[in-house]
C-alpha cells in the first residue's frame, strides 16, 4: 500500500505533495556511526531494495573517508565506499534510485577517491564540513562537479555558528557549482523557531542561483520530523531521513514517518516498513540509537552527542543528574 493510498480523513485533506521534493535515505551512512559501519551486505542490500520498492530518490551508502594509516578491521566497508563494494551491493544500480556518498573535508583523499561520474555507480558527492572549512569544501564540491556528480554542502554544527560568519559561508556557497545547500542540526538542538529563521536564510541565499535548500535533522529533542516538516512548509525541496530513525546518537528524522506525511504517490511504506521489521529493528538488541535522556540533555545544552554516547556505553552507567550536572559545568 503505498503511503498517498490510505484513507482520506479530513485532517489530511489540506496535506497535499510537492513533486520538487525528494527525500534522502541515509540509513547506512548516518547507522555507520554507531556500528563502524560493519554493515552486512544483506542489510545494506536490505536498505538498497527497500529503497528502490518505496520509490525513494536517493539513498546514501556510506563516507568517501581517508585510506592513509587504516587499521585493518577497525571500520567496515562502508566508512571507504570503494567502487568494488558499492557494485558487489548494487550491481549497476538499473533502477531510478540515485546514490550518494558523504565526504568529510579534510578527511577525505577526494582528488583520487573520487572517480569520475563515468566510472561510477554514484551520482551525487554531499560535502560535509565546518564553517571554517568552506574554503577546502568549496574546492571538494568544485571537484566532484567537474568529475560529473550532483553535489551538495552539508553545513555542520550551524546551531554554533556566529550569524556573520554563516552569512559569509552562505554567500561563498551560492556562487559555487553546489547543487543543494543544507541546514544540519548536528546536535539535535534547534527548535521550530530556529530551524524557519535558518531556511529562510538559506533559501534568501540559494534560490537566486537555482540551488536547492535541505534539511538534515536530528532527534535529541524529539524535533527531527516536525523541523522537517516546517522545513518543508518555508520551501526546502531535499529531504534527509533514516529508517527507524537510525542514526549517530537519538537518531534523525524517521523515513517511515517522512513518506506518510508527503502523499506522494510515488512513495510505498510496505516495502520500508518491511525492511525495518527485518534489518533495523533487529540491531537493537547490540546498538542503542533513539531519544534517551542523555541525548536529550547534550541536545538542550547545544553539545555534541559524544558524551551521551560514551554515557551509554559505559559498563556502569552513572546517575542521570550527575551527567546532568558535570556536561552543565
Amino acid at each position: 500500500m503505498t503511503a498517498a493510498k490510505a484513507k482520506e480523513s479530513p485532517a489530511s485533506r489540506w496535506l497535499s505533495y510537492r513533486p520538487e521534493i525528494k527525500v534522502l535515505d541515509c540509513t547506512i551512512r548516518d547507522g555507520g556511526l554507531m556500528n563502524k559501519h560493519q554493515f552486512p551486505d544483506e542489510v545494506v542490500k536490505g536498505v538498497y531494495t527497500a529503497c528502490v520498492e518505496g520509490g525513494i530518490d536517493y539513498m546514501e551508502l556510506g563516507y568517501k573517508g581517508s585510506r592513509k594509516n587504516i587499521v585493518v578491521g577497525e571500520f567496515g566497508c562502508w566508512k571507504y565506499c570503494q567502487e568494488d563494494d558499492i557494485r558487489r551491493v548494487v550491481g549497476d544500480n538499473p533502477t531510478s534510485l540515485k546514490l550518494s556518498v558523504l565526504a568529510d573535508a579534510e578527511k577525505t583523499d577526494y582528488k583520487t577517491d573520487i572517480l569520475p561520474k563515468s566510472e561510477s555507480v554514484l551520482d551525487m558527492i554531499r560535502v560535509a564540513c565546518y564553517v571554517h572549512q568552506i574554503p577546502t569544501a568549496m574546492d571538494m564540491v568544485k571537484d566532484a562537479h567537474d568529475k560529473g556528480y550532483e553535489t551538495t554542502l552539508n553545513l555542520m554544527a550551524v546551531s554554533t555558528v556566529a550569524e556573520r560568519e554563516l552569512n559569509e559561508a552562505l554567500e561563498i556557497a551560492a556562487k559555487s557549482e553546489v547543487g543543494t545547500i543544507y541546514v544540519v542540526d548536528s546536535f539535535g538542538s534547534l527548535y521550530s523557531e530556529q530551524i524557519r529563521f535558518l531556511v529562510k536564510k538559506y533559501l534568501g541565499y540559494a534560490k537566486a542561483t537555482g540551488k536547492e535548500v535541505g534539511i538534515h535533522a536530528h532527534n535529541n529533542l524529539q524535533l527531527a520530523f516536525s523541523n522537517t516538516i516546517e522545513a518543508i512548509i518555508l520551501g526546502a525541496n531535499r529531504l534527509d531521513s533514516t529508517m527507524a530513525g537510525l542514526g549517530r546518537g537519538a537518531g534523525n528524522c524517521l523515513t517511515e514517518l517522512l513518506l506518510g506525511f508527503l502523499h506522494n504517490p510515488k512513495y510505498d511504506l510496505g516495502p520500508v516498513l518491511k525492511c525495518v521489521q527485518d534489518h533495523i529493528e533487529p540491531m537493537r538488541a547490540n546498538m542503542h540509537w533513539g531519544f534517551d535522556l542523555a541525548y536529550m540533555i547534550t541536545g538542550q545544552l547545544n553539545q555534541h552527542p559524544r558524551a551521551a554516547i560514551k554515557y551509554y556505553e559505559a559498563d556502569k552507567r552513572e546517575d542521570i543528574v550527575n551527567f546532568l550536572n558535570r556536561v552543565s559545568e
